[in-house]
């Protein structure tokens, strides 16, 4: 396989260079460019698998990669590496495009390469990028990205009906296009959305939208009932709580 690295910071492109050569075996060819510019002529002439971007660079934002690519070159994956806030880096989570926060750990290189090996084929990068432009030009997310067997389904927070943990992975109920089940663990989604308020965490094993609860149930110890009639379960040290939550609704 094949990759590129775009920073207009020599020293942070060959320690990176280094980090994948040690790490990440697949990728035999390793290509630098130190603007972004260059860089778009190194995809055109050599169409690498993964790119390693920088999202602050001088003249042009790593975002913009899109605007001097034609569509029918769209087949690689990318992964930003950047300096970039909280804030920002929830933008990149929501929007199911992966990064390397600087200073680059070597843990990190190989599990956002393996991760965009996986999606290689079917990485929908277009609508991604879109997404995450989206996210970090309005404070008030809306949306999120949501990793599955046929690509990412991009979802409105106000779709999602609940979170529901499967192991290892979740099953995401929504509205509009039923059940999606991601190969994530259900504490992503409760760290990621832990400051959007439509999302309450009853019990160890759900994360729910408070808008489609139905009704609360007192027998049987309490339970929630939602909008699809799933039952959920409240652990007894958050009923208290959840009643106080639910009648400011």
């Amino acid at each position: 396989m094949k990759a590129l690295i775009i920073d207009d910071e020599k020293k942070a492109r060959q320690v990176l260079q280094i980090l994948v050569e040690e790490n990440c075996p697949k990728i035999t060819t390793i290509l630098q460019a130190d603007n972004l510019m260059s860089g778009v002529e190194l995809i055109k002439q050599q169409a690498p698998n993964i790119v390693f971007l920088d999202i602050e660079m001088p003249e042009h934002s790593g975002l913009e990669i899109l605007n001097f690519i034609e569509k029918e070159v769209h087949n690689f994956e990318i992964i930003f590496t950047t300096a970039y806030s909280e804030y920002a880096i929830q933008a990149f989570q929501l929007s199911a495009i992966d990064y390397l926060l600087k200073p680059v750990r070597p843990s990190q290189v190989k599990d956002a390469v393996d991760k965009a090996i996986k999606f290689l084929g079917n990485s929908q990068i277009n609508k991604r990028l879109t997404e995450l432009k989206s996210s970090l030009e309005d404070a008030n997310f809306k949306k999120i990205g949501l990793p599955n067997s046929n690509g990412i389904k991009f979802v409105d927070f106000t779709d999602i009906i609940m979170f529901e943990a499967d192991g290892m992975y979740t099953n995401v109920t929504t509205q509009s296009e039923g059940d999606i089940l991601v190969s994530k663990p259900l504490k992503f989604f409760v760290d990621l959305l832990q400051n959007i308020k439509m999302f309450y965490r009853p019990h160890r094993s759900f994360l729910i939208n408070l808008a489609f609860i139905k009704e609360y149930i007192k027998k049987d110890g309490g339970y929630i009932v939602m909008e699809n009639d799933k039952t959920v379960s409240i652990s007894n040290d958050k009923k208290e709580e959840f009643l106080t939550i639910v009648q400011n609704i």
